[in-house]
């Protein structure tokens, strides 16, 4: 297989992902009113899902063979 179209394949893959971490049944499960390094739990979880997403998508796009 075509190395650029497997490559498609995995960018849309982690699309998916993030679409389905960012829907509102899994956002419901972190609206919580405790804290976690004193911000919302739900915030934390924003922002390290974020951070990973796009440490993905760099690891997807800069991989060398």
């Amino acid at each position: 297989m075509n190395r650029r179209f497997l490559k498609g394949q995995r960018l849309i893959a982690v699309f998916a992902i993030g679409a389905l971490l960012f829907s509102y049944p899994i956002l419901s499960l972190f609206n919580r009113p405790q804290l976690l390094f004193g911000m919302p739990i739900l915030y934390v979880y924003l922002f390290v899902t974020w951070a990973a997403l796009i440490a993905l998508y760099a690891f997807i796009v800069e991989r060398r063979r």
